[in-house]
């Protein structure tokens, strides 16, 4: 009878001390990744997503078609600064590791150059400001540079494009670490037919010539990993050579030395711009080319020559989750009205990453533009949602009449 009476308080106790255990932070941490795992596999294989599908218009000419039509830019880029010898390898004291928690690769990372100067948090002081949902895959880099602004205020910090390996070595000389975006292969399998590319975030703080590595700190797969200068370009290319600075305020003069031209951003882009045709031209397959040059044509608004340097990259082909992090495509094909490509590439994230609040706010810039303001508000609510410290969804809001 006793037994009776206690069995709804022992069914109570086995549902609340899961719940309660799993509020303990490293048992989150450690399942926490594993129960995300799990979701993304059923739910793919509810509905299985296939690759990135190639544009709806086919660009009979697309290596004539993608050369830019606003304002003609300099065949060869900017001069740059002199670069001065470099001593043929550099090892900074590399800061304390940081292992990131689930999709938290950017505010490790972060979190350990910002350590280099005697900075005191840790990831999580970060991503409560940039990401506080562990779900969230994607942090720009305009993200991170933004907490350094707000949070970190005495300590100066820029980003820039098409970045080179001598480029980071020069910094490396100058004591200064840089942090990079790039591809990366994780193995675990997410969907059927899985390509394993994500982007990943690195702390590069060292170089040695000898060896023909960097070295560099990474939040997936420990401290001090290596990589042969040529491997690590290609990975970098696939961000369009994207690099964070950041540096105390004293040492601005040694950055503008080094980056030369590139410090004004739009000389940065032009030269940008430029490797990237060169690239085109010199291995017209390179899909990472094409979206890259797409990429800087956005950035100088010639939406018309971007939409084909981003149709060829299309058609050649991307990665399935390359829209999870890079969102030119979804400015070219909005601004030259291909609302059934933005359609497409939007629906083809979502399937992705549901969640996706940069992508959630493109369909609601789509929905505004087929007339549908109610709809967008909606989508823009949900980007909120998926990530209610954006610094997107407010202007998103705004821009249809509503309240942030």
């Amino acid at each position: 009878m006793q037994f009776r009476h206690r069995w709804p308080l022992i069914l109570v106790g086995l549902i609340l001390i899961p719940i309660l255990v799993y509020q303990i932070p490293w048992v989150k941490t450690r399942l926490e990744w594993r129960l995300d795992l799990a979701q993304v596999f059923v739910r793919s294989r509810l509905n299985p997503v296939g690759e990135l599908p190639p544009p709806q218009i086919a660009h009979a000419s697309p290596v004539a078609e993608a050369q830019p039509s606003l304002t003609p830019l300099p065949a060869t880029p900017l001069p740059m600064a002199t670069p001065t010898p470099l001593p043929p390898a550099v090892m900074l004291s590399a800061p304390a590791h940081e292992l990131q928690g689930p999709n938290n690769c950017g505010p490790a990372t972060l979190a350990m150059y910002l350590r280099y100067y005697g900075w005191s948090g840790d990831q999580y002081t970060i991503s409560d400001e940039v990401k506080p949902i562990s779900a969230d895959r994607n942090v720009n880099v305009d993200e991170l540079d933004y907490y350094v602004r707000t949070r970190a205020g005495w300590l100066t910090t820029i980003f820039r494009v098409g970045g080179s390996v001598d480029m980071v070595k020069q910094f490396l000389a100058a004591g200064i670490p840089v942090m990079v975006e790039k591809g990366h292969i994780i193995e675990e399998v997410y969907f059927a037919n899985d390509d394993y590319w994500n982007g990943h975030y690195a702390l590069v703080t060292g170089y040695d010539d000898a060896r023909g590595e960097f070295v560099y700190q990474d939040s997936f797969n420990g401290p001090d990993q290596r990589m042969g200068y040529a491997e690590f370009d290609m990975w970098w290319q696939q961000f369009n050579r994207v690099y964070t600075l950041v540096f105390l305020p004293h040492q601005e003069p040694d950055v503008q030395a080094i980056l030369g031209a590139d410090w004004d951003d739009n000389a940065n882009r032009q030269n940008a711009l430029v490797t990237a045709r060169l690239e085109t031209e010199a291995d017209p397959q390179n899909a990472y080319a094409w979206f890259n040059l797409g990429m800087n044509q956005v950035y100088f608004r010639d939406y018309g020559a971007a939409a084909a340097s981003f149709d060829q990259a299309r058609i050649i082909g991307l990665p399935m989750r390359m829209l999870r992090y890079q969102f030119g495509p979804f400015f070219a094909y909005y601004h030259t009205n291909r609302l059934d490509d933005l359609d497409q590439i939007v629906e083809h994230s979502l399937a992705i990453t549901p969640n996706s609040e940069d992508v959630l706010i493109w369909k609601g810039h789509l929905l505004h533009k087929q007339g549908n303001t109610n709809g967008a508000i909606q989508q823009f609510r949900l980007a909120q949602q998926a990530n209610p410290k954006s610094i997107y969804t407010g202007p998103a809001l705004t821009s249809v009449g509503a309240n942030p």
